[in-house]
């Protein structure tokens, strides 16, 4: 048995720390410690996994602190898991969201784990759905991902996560645009925030306009009546936090009561096997024999010798017949 397992399962914060950390690791004895550790997790209450993401400025460290600090006045134990985008020349990420969260991050029902996205695509971390595994078997109540930012990408997020929340500011009229058609298909609510101040009626205004937009859109099988939803709240105030709660605790209930829920989590276990399938298909392609005849095949490709068609086919058969082995 793995010595962190069980301080991990007593939800020691620092055991569920140097879990993380392990996962995170691609070392191949970590790698293989780690889904060891993975695989001898009990079933566990499933923790409610909210997916957040929202445009630049929109204050997501802001909102999350204050309905984390919210959730954790309840008796809650919240995990906050922000991905933060990393640079495309020298791979570091700034990890900055405990500093934006410092009083949550003081609360002792909460954890917060910001992770490199490491060029992941969809706006999460390479080992996000271990990351979510590992806070369950800890004891959280809600496990809550920041994504990197707003866009088309951010898809992926939905499908690890019960719960996706599109968080935007007070905009009007032709700004609505500027969202993707895509990943308002997605979300299951919409939080205009800074509802306050000044701003409050624009962003009542904004409410309206993306409740409009929303009815032009086909409400999926998995939705009550009435959402996908869109309200206003603010952070900075705390005004609409309580509402914006009970609506997810309405819809999560919902889905509970049709069998959704459980379809939903069957399926997110299938996704993550094809997504470790494919990632260690990938990862075929980066042995020595492998780089070495992709610079051949690239290089005959870039001169014209070869289609790449036929140069991808020729690459395929030797994965296949083990050669890039």
């Amino acid at each position: 048995m793995d010595d962190l397992l069980q301080p991990l399962l007593d939800g020691q914060r620092r055991a569920l720390s140097r879990a993380i950390t392990l996962i995170e690791s691609t070392r191949p004895d970590h790698r293989q410690r780690a889904e060891a550790l993975i695989a001898a997790l009990p079933p566990q209450p499933a923790a409610l996994r909210i997916g957040l993401s929202g445009t630049p400025g929109v204050g997501k460290s802001t909102f999350i602190e204050a309905f984390g600090i919210r959730l954790t006045g309840q008796g809650m134990r919240v995990a906050v898991l922000a991905v933060d985008p990393s640079s495309a020349r020298s791979g570091g990420s700034i990890l900055g969201d405990k500093t934006r969260m410092e009083t949550l991050s003081r609360d002792p029902n909460a954890f917060i784990r910001p992770s490199p996205s490491r060029a992941e695509l969809g706006g999460v971390a390479r080992r996000t759905r271990e990351t979510i595994r590992l806070c369950e078997a800890a004891g959280f109540d809600a496990v809550l991902v920041e994504t990197v930012g707003v866009g088309q990408s951010e898809t992926l997020v939905a499908e690890m996560t019960d719960l996706f929340v599109l968080l935007l500011a007070p905009a009007g009229g032709d700004e609505l645009q500027g969202v993707k058609r895509g990943i308002m298909e997605i979300a299951d609510m919409i939080l205009v925030n800074k509802a306050d101040g000044e701003l409050l009626t624009t962003a009542r205004r904004t409410v309206a306009d993306y409740t409009g937009a929303l009815r032009l859109m086909r409400r999926r099988p998995g939705d009550p009546e009435g959402f996908p939803r869109a309200m206003p709240v603010s952070a900075a105030t705390g005004e609409g936090l309580d509402a914006a709660w009970q609506a997810m605790q309405e819809l999560t209930d919902w889905r509970r009561d049709q069998g959704w829920f459980d379809r939903r989590r069957a399926e997110q276990a299938r996704g993550w096997f094809l997504a470790e399938l494919r990632a260690g298909l990938l990862a075929q392609l980066d042995t020595p024999a492998a780089r070495a005849e992709l610079t051949r095949l690239g290089d005959a490709v870039a001169t014209g010798d070869l289609p790449p068609v036929t140069a991808a086919a020729q690459m395929l058969a030797q994965l296949r017949d083990g050669g890039g082995a």
